[in-house]
C-alpha cells in the first residue's frame, strides 16, 4: 500500500493487497462555504504579506457571510477589529483557518486543541526543498488525522477566489496544484465560461486531488472537473475518485506534467522495462474515463465542451464551412483523430441544394460557397444540418472575420445552438478576437462550443464521444475486488520465500495461479536430461536454468526442436557450462499460435501493475503494450487488447487461425489476482513467450523477481 494512504488501519475497508476501497468522508462543502474564518497572522502594518492577505481573506468572507477572526499575539487591534492573541481565544467553532506564519507545526496543535475544521497553510520550505522538508510536511499530514484537516501547505489565495455569479449553465470544477497554472481556467469567465470552485491543492501534506475530485462530482452545479496535476499523492486515492466521478457521469480532464520521466530503467523484466509512471498514470486516467490533454488551452476548451453539452445521438461529425478548402482542412483532422463524417442522407443532401449551388459539395464535409450564409439561406441550411439522423456534432470553421455576413452566421449559429441537443461547434480563426460577432455573439451564447484553433476543437470533439462512449459501458470495478487471498496466495508466498526464482520457479507459480505451461522437467545431468525427453516425446526444448539467469535467449541458453537424446545431452553440456545455470529444463515444444507476454511490474504510485503486448521477446522492440491497473474486469482485459496495434494478429488477420483470446484475457485476470496477493512479495513477473493457440495459451517462459 501506498506510504501517503490517508486512511488509519482501521478506518475503511480494504482489497487483498491492503489497499483501501473506498475514499474518506469529508464534508468540503464546509471548507467552501464556511461559518467562521480564522486568520492566523493577520496584520495590518503597511508594505507586509499578510495584510493584503488578510484584507483580501475577508472580504472574501463577506461575500460568503463568514464571520472573520484574527489571530496574532502581538496585536490587539487588527484594522480597528479586535484581534486574539491565540487560537483558544476565538470565541467560537472554527471552520477554517488560514495560517499565514512561517512555521505552521504549532499553529496546527492549538487548531486541533481548538476544534478547528480546516486550516490552509500558505508557508512554502516543504517537500519542494528536498529530505528534510519533506519529513516536516509528513509530520503535517500526520497531525491531520488528529486535527484540522490541512490544505497545502505551498498553496495560496485561489479558493477564495471572486467566481462570477452571473453565468449559467453546468460549471467547471478546478483543482491545481499551482495556483498559477490554474489562472487561464479561472479567467475563462470573461470568455462566459462558469467556474464555480478552485481548489489549489500545493504540496498535498493532507486534502489531495482526489478529496476534491469526489467532492465536486457530487454538486449538481458542476458539469466537469478541469485539473493540472505535477504528481498525485496516492494511486488507490485517485482511482477510487476517479470512479466516483464516472459513477456520477461527470467528466474529468487533466493537464498530467511528467511526461518525460524516465521509468523503472533497472528492471530485470520486459515489463519493468517498459513500465514507467507516466504510462501507467495514462492508462490508470483511460482506465477510468478522465481525459488527458497536453495545454492549459485544451484543457479549457475540452472542459468547457464536455461540461455544457448534452450526451451524443449520434456518433457522427458534420463540417460546415463556407470554403472548401477550410472544409477540407478540419475533415482531414477529423478523420486523423478516428471521427466519422457521415454522407448525409438523400434528402438532407437535396434539401441543401435548394439553397447551395448544384455544383459545391453537400455530402459531408458541406460547402456553401459563401454567399447563402449572408441571407435567409444560413439559417434553413443549419436547420437542415442539425435535423439529420446521422449528425450528433456540428462543427462550423470559420476561419478569419468576414463582416457582415460572419456576423450573420454567428447569430445564426448562436439560435441554431438554443434550439438542438447536438453540440453546435464553431472555430473563430481571427487573430484579432475582438470582433463583435466573436465577443459579443459567440461568446454570449451558453450552448455554442467556442474554439479559436481547429486541432483543440477536433480533440475536444473525440474527447466528448469517446467520454460518453465510455459512460455507456463504465462499471465500477471496486465492489468486486478481492478482499481475501485465493488458495494459490499461499502457496506462492512459499515458493517465492526462498529468496531469488528460477524459471521453474516462476512456472509453478503460474501452475499455482492455473496458468497453463509446457509438460516440462528439471533434470541435473544429460541422462537424465535424455530421460526426460524421451518421457515427453520428441521433438523437445532444453534451457538452462538458475535464479540468477534471465532472458535465455539472449544467452543462447535455449535449444529448440531437439530430436534425439544426442542432441539433448549434447544441449545440456553447453547450457551446463554457463555461469549461473545450476539444472536445465526439457519442455515440450509447442507450436503455432500468436506469441503474447503478460507481465506483472510495481509501480511506485498505483503498486501492481499488468502489461499484455505482443511480440513474445521481441516485446520490448516492438512496445506494443498496453497496461492496466487492478483492479479491473475481463471486459477492461479484452479493451486492453483490442487497443494494441497488432490485435488482428489475434482475431485472424490475412487468414491466419484466430487465436483464443479468450484464454489470453483469462491469463490475464488470473496475472492481476497474483499481482494484487502478492504484492509485498513479487516485484516483477514477464510470462513470456506467452503462445496464444486457437484453443489456450501457454506460457513458454517465466521470469519472477521477488521483492528484496
Amino acid at each position: 500500500m501506498s506510504d501517503n494512504s490517508p486512511f488509519r488501519a482501521e478506518d475503511i475497508e480494504r482489497d487483498v493487497s491492503g489497499r483501501v476501497l473506498a475514499l474518506r468522508d469529508e464534508d468540503l462543502g464546509v471548507f467552501f462555504r464556511p461559518r467562521t474564518l480564522a486568520v492566523v497572522g493577520a496584520s495590518d502594518t503597511p508594505g507586509r504579506p499578510n495584510t493584503a492577505v488578510y484584507r483580501r481573506l475577508r472580504a472574501w468572507a463577506a461575500r460568503v457571510g463568514a464571520r472573520v477572526h484574527p489571530v496574532n499575539p502581538g496585536r490587539d487591534l487588527v484594522d480597528g477589529e479586535p484581534c486574539h492573541r491565540s487560537v483558544a481565544d476565538v470565541p467560537e467553532p472554527i471552520d477554517v483557518a488560514a495560517v499565514l506564519v512561517g512555521d505552521p507545526a504549532g499553529v496546527l496543535d492549538e487548531l486541533a486543541a481548538a476544534g478547528a475544521r480546516f486550516a490552509v497553510v500558505f508557508a512554502s520550505g516543504f517537500a519542494e526543498l528536498g529530505d528534510d522538508g519533506r519529513a516536516a510536511q509528513e509530520r503535517m499530514g500526520r497531525l491531520a488525522l488528529d486535527g484540522p484537516r490541512v490544505l497545502g501547505p505551498n498553496t495560496n489565495l485561489n479558493a477564495f477566489e471572486e467566481f462570477r455569479e452571473d453565468l449559467d449553465g453546468p460549471a467547471i470544477a478546478l483543482i491545481s496544484q499551482s495556483g498559477h497554472q490554474g489562472r487561464p481556467i479561472f479567467q475563462a469567465q470573461e470568455l462566459g465560461v462558469r467556474v464555480s470552485h478552485w481548489a489549489p491543492t500545493g504540496n498535498e501534506a493532507d486534502l489531495e486531488f482526489a478529496d476534491f475530485l469526489r467532492h465536486f462530482a457530487d454538486l449538481p452545479e458542476v458539469g466537469a472537473v478541469a485539473g493540472y496535476v505535477e504528481g498525485f499523492k496516492d494511486g488507490r486515492t485517485l482511482m477510487l475518485a476517479a470512479d466516483h466521478a464516472a459513477r456520477r457521469g461527470v467528466p474529468v480532464v487533466v493537464v498530467k506534467v511528467g511526461r518525460t520521466r524516465d521509468g523503472a530503467s533497472m528492471a530485470a523484466s520486459h515489463t519493468g522495462k517498459l513500465t514507467g509512471s507516466d504510462v501507467v498514470t495514462s492508462a490508470v486516467l483511460g482506465q477510468f474515463g478522465v481525459t488527458r490533454v497536453d495545454g492549459l488551452d485544451e484543457l479549457l476548451d475540452t472542459s468547457a465542451l464536455l461540461a455544457r453539452a448534452k450526451p451524443p445521438v449520434s456518433g457522427g461529425v458534420c463540417v460546415y464551412a463556407i470554403s472548401g478548402g477550410t472544409g477540407a482542412h478540419m475533415a482531414d483532422l477529423c478523420s486523423a483523430a478516428g471521427l466519422e463524417l457521415p454522407e448525409l442522407s438523400a434528402g438532407t443532401q437535396k434539401a441543401l441544394h435548394e439553397w447551395i449551388p448544384g455544383y459545391l459539395r453537400v455530402s459531408n464535409p458541406v460547402d456553401n460557397g459563401g454567399h447563402p450564409v449572408g441571407d435567409w439561406r444560413g439559417r434553413r441550411i443549419l436547420e437542415t444540418l442539425v435535423a439529420d439522423p446521422a449528425v450528433g456534432v456540428l462543427i462550423c470553421p470559420i476561419t478569419g472575420a468576414f463582416p457582415p455576413m460572419s456576423d450573420v452566421l454567428a447569430r445564426d449559429l448562436a439560435e441554431i445552438a438554443e434550439r438542438t441537443d447536438k453540440p453546435v461547434c464553431v472555430v473563430w480563426g481571427s487573430p484579432a478576437g475582438t470582433e463583435p460577432a466573436y465577443r459579443d455573439v459567440l461568446l454570449g451564447s451558453r450552448r455554442l462550443a467556442v474554439f479559436r484553433t481547429f486541432g483543440n476543437c477536433v480533440r475536444a470533439v473525440r474527447a466528448y464521444l469517446d467520454f460518453h462512449e465510455f459512460q455507456g459501458r463504465y462499471r465500477s470495478p471496486f465492489p468486486d475486488a478481492p478482499r481475501t487471498p485465493s488458495p494459490a496466495a499461499a502457496e506462492g508466498r512459499r515458493l517465492l520465500a526462498a529468496g531469488p526464482a528460477s524459471e521453474h520457479t516462476a512456472k509453478e507459480l503460474l501452475r499455482a495461479y492455473g496458468i497453463r505451461t509446457p509438460r516440462e522437467e528439471l533434470v541435473g545431468s544429460a541422462a537424465a536430461a535424455a530421460r526426460a525427453a524421451a518421457a515427453i516425446g520428441f521433438p523437445v526444448v532444453l534451457k538452462g536454468c538458475g535464479p540468477d539467469v534471465a532472458h535465455k535467449s539472449d544467452l543462447g541458453l535455449v535449444h529448440l526442436d531437439l530430436r534425439s537424446a544426442a542432441q539433448v545431452r549434447e544441449a545440456y553440456r553447453q547450457v551446463s557450462a554457463h555461469a549461473g545455470v545450476d539444472a536445465a529444463l526439457v519442455c515440450e515444444q509447442v507450436r503455432g499460435g500468436v506469441e503474447a507476454a503478460v507481465g506483472l511490474a510495481h509501480d511506485e504510485l498505483f503498486g501492481p501493475t499488468v502489461m499484455a503486448g505482443l511480440g513474445g521477446v521481441f516485446v520490448e522492440v516492438f512496445q506494443d503494450v498496453a497496461f492496466r491497473v487492478p483492479p479491473f474486469d475481463e471486459a477492461e482485459a479484452h479493451r486492453m487488447l483490442a487497443g494494441l496495434r497488432g490485435f488482428p494478429l489475434l482475431d485472424g488477420a490475412r487468414g491466419r487461425p484466430r487465436a483464443d483470446v479468450g484464454a489470453l484475457v483469462d491469463v490475464i485476470m488470473r496475472v492481476q489476482r497474483m499481482g494484487l496477493e502478492l504484492d509485498g512479495v513479487l516485484s516483477e513477473l514477464d510470462v513470456n513467450p506467452l503462445v496464444v493457440l486457437p484453443d489456450g495459451a501457454v506460457a513458454l517462459d517465466a521470469l519472477a523477481v521477488v521483492r528484496p
